[in-house]
């Protein structure tokens, strides 16, 4: 998806999806940095998860489950150290990519990835 829109609108995207989820709805939707124009009932909220303990402790949970979900990656896609680097782009991830090419969960527009991408085409 990020490949395909960006980061922001990704995640904007990402976030509308969530909301549309939940039962019941908000009433009210507390939003770090960006506006996400999903409501009249939200705040933006500039280094919210500093200012707000539901922005801090939903930015909590998104890492515990973004981590969770990359150390089931390194079992799916070994070698590229996923479950210590979780996606970030480290010398040992670097180097998988250096030897093995990307693989399905990397983002093709993102650098170092398109880079050896276009090595392994």
């Amino acid at each position: 998806m990020i490949d395909q829109v960006n980061i922001y609108e990704a995640t904007k995207l990402a976030m509308a999806e969530a909301l549309d989820n939940l039962d019941p709805a908000p009433d009210f939707t507390l939003i770090d940095a960006m506006k996400l124009g999903y409501s009249k009932q939200e705040l933006a909220i500039i280094k919210g998860d500093t200012k707000s303990i539901s922005i801090a402790a939903a930015s909590i949970i998104a890492k515990v489950t973004r981590d969770s979900l990359m150390k089931e990656a390194e079992q799916l896609y070994p070698g590229y150290d996923f479950a210590h680097n979780m996606g970030y782009g480290t010398k040992l991830h670097l180097e998988g990519l250096d030897q093995q090419g990307v693989c399905p969960i990397h983002r093709l527009t993102f650098a170092p990835v398109k880079a050896a991408n276009s090595r392994f085409q």
